[in-house]
């Protein structure tokens, strides 16, 4: 197919050799199968980021670092310059989390390139060498969905321990990759998660708790349809709670279950989940009435 102009850039670089074909289209980015010598890979083109509200977008970047003065400057006056600081830094904090990650062994697609705004990246394939699906496009057994929802809050705390909430976490943005057996096994699916441009600093953000908590409750409500079991858990407060304390590595063995203590109810706190949750609950209904790419 003919390349768009954003990647006829990239083409004239060197980076990529041609574009297979349209991926995907969302409302922050389309992403696109091109060909880099003999491998496929995938190529994320960012949008401008006009449907973030100024809450969300707030809650997300509070204390991300910027690069200079200057540009942290401009974005607190949100003058033209610095709406385009803040759309770069945004983009940026993507591929610094995919970095981050990949070098601390998270399952996410492996980043090789960011150039002019297009994050060239792993394609993610099921055993067929096709796209991988979403979590929300398959149905699991009992059993697959207990092992997948280990493996991903096995991946949560490997994500906090390298200092990171995903911060929108869902069957949405976690795609089910085969991985190849090694000497001709058969090999299994596994989840890979991706759309990190949200991804917030655990220990510098003051929401990164409330968006932990969200995370691991999708990730239970999900699975849960395929083994109610797993709604009765509670490893979201598990988590975060030995997180705060400095009690949490990769190899904790975690329970499922956390005891409160007793406090004053912040209604403040409250209305605030109560409103996230309906944001939440918004955004998964658009995603669900948008056509499959």
């Amino acid at each position: 197919m003919k390349a768009p102009p954003r990647l006829q850039t990239l083409i004239e670089e060197g980076l990529i050799d041609s574009v297979v074909r349209q991926l995907m289209s969302g409302k922050e980015a389309m992403v696109f199968v091109v060909r880099c010598g003999n491998e496929t890979r995938c190529a994320k083109i960012y949008k401008e980021a006009t449907h973030r509200s100024f809450r969300q977008a707030v809650d997300y970047t509070e204390n991300r670092k910027v690069k200079n003065s200057r540009s942290a400057r401009a974005m607190a006056k949100g003058s033209k310059f610095g709406r385009q600081e803040q759309e770069a830094a945004w983009q940026s904090a993507e591929v610094d989390a995919l970095y981050r990650l990949a070098a601390a062994g998270v399952r996410v697609p492996q980043p090789y390139n960011f150039f002019d705004g297009v994050l060239l990246m792993e394609l993610v394939t099921d055993a067929h060498g096709d796209a991988a699906p979403r979590l929300n496009d398959v149905a699991f057994t009992p059993a697959q969905a207990l092992q997948h929802h280990a493996t991903l809050i096995a991946e949560v705390v490997r994500m906090l321990c390298a200092g990171v909430v995903h911060g929108d976490l869902s069957e949405f943005n976690i795609l089910l990759a085969h991985v190849h057996g090694e000497n001709g096994a058969d090999g299994s699916d596994e989840p890979v998660i991706i759309d990190l441009p949200q991804a917030v600093d655990a220990a510098g953000n003051n929401h990164a708790q409330r968006m932990l908590l969200r995370d691991v409750g999708n990730l239970r409500d999900f699975f849960g349809q395929f083994a109610p079991a797993l709604l009765t858990t509670d490893y979201g407060p598990e988590i975060w709670s030995l997180y705060q304390a400095g009690l949490l590595s990769n190899d904790t063995r975690l329970t499922g279950h956390f005891e409160r203590a007793n406090a004053d109810v912040d209604m403040a706190a409250v209305l605030r989940e109560i409103d996230d949750a309906r944001a939440e609950d918004a955004a998964r209904r658009l995603r669900m009435a948008m056509p499959p790419a």
